[in-house]
């Protein structure tokens, strides 16, 4: 499998703490079936503030450190961009990590609060469309605002947005709610991919494995294939 949204790089967010975990977190993922890891730190203006500059050094220095432990994991690096008004600013001048290519636009894992979705947030999704940036939006699930009115994840497929569903709320870690939101957005054929959005391995831990065999029994191997591995592989170019 291809997870395309983690916190493993130590020390720069609120996923791993140290490299010990990260080691950990990575011998959890090649534990759960994946092969491929994109590692996405928050770029959270004003509470998480990374940029490139940080997070490259920090990605490299662990791609050596997995390489030395002998943990067959191939690991790549990007962000999870939380919408804010520097977006166009961040693009602009070349400050954003994107994860790959979607029908010729670059992707961006663009984070909406889970509190609520921004007023302006459908500008920004159309100036970024209109720019060649594809938003892939993490976790819509979990926003608060479609709790209230999940006819809000039809409004943001229709301005051009892509999903991506975290496994553990397909597999109820995030409770009854969210996961029967995960599930009717599978039904409706809502989902372009899951990812792990592994912070930890006990708290937040990878629950690719677990979501991947539930996709196969509720929706069919042909979706979990392609939630779990075809679009995300077409993504960072592994697949076709």
């Amino acid at each position: 499998m291809i997870d395309l949204h983690s916190h493993i790089l130590p020390g720069i967010d609120d996923g791993a703490r140290n490299t010990e975990m990260s080691l950990a977190m990575a011998q959890q993922a090649v534990d759960a079936g994946i092969s491929f890891m994109m590692c996405t730190p928050h770029m959270h203006w004003g509470t998480f503030d990374n940029d490139m500059n940080i997070i490259e050094p920090v990605f490299k220095q662990l791609r050596r450190d997995i390489s030395a432990a002998g943990i067959p994991l191939t690991l790549d690096w990007a962000a999870e961009v939380r919408l804010n008004e520097m977006v166009p600013v961040w693009y602009k001048t070349q400050k954003i990590p994107f994860l790959g290519t979607f029908d010729s636009k670059k992707v961006l894992l663009l984070e909406l609060p889970h509190s609520h979705i921004p007023a302006g947030a459908d500008q920004l999704i159309k100036w970024l469309l209109a720019n060649g940036v594809q938003p892939l939006i993490p976790h819509p699930e979990r926003n608060r605002d479609v709790w209230e009115r999940p006819e809000k994840i039809r409004w943001l497929r229709n301005l051009g947005c892509l999903f991506q569903v975290t496994a553990g709320a397909l597999t109820g870690r995030f409770g009854e709610v969210v996961q029967d939101i995960s599930l009717s957005m599978m039904d409706d054929d809502l989902i372009d991919l899951v990812a792990s959005d592994t912070h930890d391995t006990k708290r937040r831990p990878n629950d690719m494995k677990d979501a991947f065999e539930l996709v196969c029994l509720q929706g069919s191997e042909a979706l979990a294939k392609r939630l779990f591995i075809d679009t995300p592989g077409r993504i960072v170019g592994l697949s076709s």
